[in-house]
């Protein structure tokens, strides 16, 4: 068994891009084995894509949603307990009464759930003859922002769509992040177009690491998504991309990048919050 550790100002992430089907036990058996994969090979903090134990789309969230905890959540805390990481479990279904949400929850090495994020802002969208989605026709959304601490990273957790919203992002900024990451299945319109993009203005515009975990393509499923997990570092360089298949990326973070970019151009102090809050007359 690996004990996977954090070496000084650096940590290692394992972002997990797995095929999801529609059988929710095959998919809790096949996130252990990645897992374990990313535990083997050094990763101290492993996190899975949006709707990680079922397909993502409208007509699977009722059908899928589980309470928290429930059966996909005791699973997770098992995993990370077993193999001694930090797990984010990317998103799923989660039932709360009559109210269902898009639900990403975290895991200490020691079992214990640190965080749950439901999805702030939901994905409806039309964009004429390509897609047409609305989760606000079944899920309802969350109503705060989450972070949580690794061995001296504070990260601030947000799903799919949050990320095109930079005011969440810089609210995590201020907070004091410096790794976001946002579990999302893109499709093959927007993920093309705006998947990379997004993660590097975010973490251009806040100085910090941004991750996207997305689930493999399949193009057999109802929803395509675009796969092509990926890292971006504070200075908007790619430091990791998987393409469209199942497969674990790497991506090292280091503390110390962000407090030296943040040195070189200290966008932080010379924000003039004076002058962004528009002044309407009456």
């Amino acid at each position: 068994m690996n004990s996977a550790a954090a070496t000084g100002s650096t940590m290692l992430m394992g972002l997990i891009q797995m095929s999801v089907k529609k059988n929710k036990p095959a998919n809790l058996t096949r996130c252990a084995q990645l897992v374990q994969i990313a535990a083997k090979n050094g990763a101290r903090l492993v996190a899975l894509p949006e709707c990680f134990n079922c397909p993502y789309g409208t007509e699977y969230f009722a059908e899928y949603a589980e309470t928290i905890p429930g059966e996909s959540t005791e699973f997770l805390s098992k995993l990370a307990q077993q193999f001694k990481v930090w797990l984010v479990g990317g998103s799923m279904p989660e039932r709360d009464g009559d109210k269902l949400y898009n639900t990403s929850t975290v895991f200490s090495p020691t079992g214990e759930c640190v965080a749950k994020h439901r999805k702030v802002h939901l994905f409806d969208i039309d964009i004429p003859g390509s897609i047409t989605f609305k989760e606000s026709e079944t899920l309802s959304p969350g109503n705060s922002f989450t972070t949580f601490n690794v061995d001296g990273f504070k990260i601030g957790l947000g799903i799919c769509y949050d990320i095109r919203f930079p005011e969440m992002a810089q609210a995590y900024a201020k907070l004091g992040c410096q790794v976001l990451l946002y579990p999302g299945a893109f499709n093959m319109t927007t993920g093309p177009a705006h998947w990379e993009l997004l993660a590097r203005s975010r973490a251009v515009d806040n100085q910090v690491y941004v991750a996207s975990i997305s689930p493999a393509r399949s193009v057999d499923a109802d929803y395509i998504a675009y796969g092509h997990t990926l890292c971006v570092d504070p200075w908007g360089c790619l430091v990791a991309e998987a393409d469209e298949t199942e497969q674990i990326v790497y991506a090292e973070i280091d503390l110390n990048e962000v407090k030296s970019i943040r040195q070189q151009i200290p966008v932080s102090q010379q924000k003039r919050s004076d002058l962004y809050q528009l002044q309407f007359k009456k």
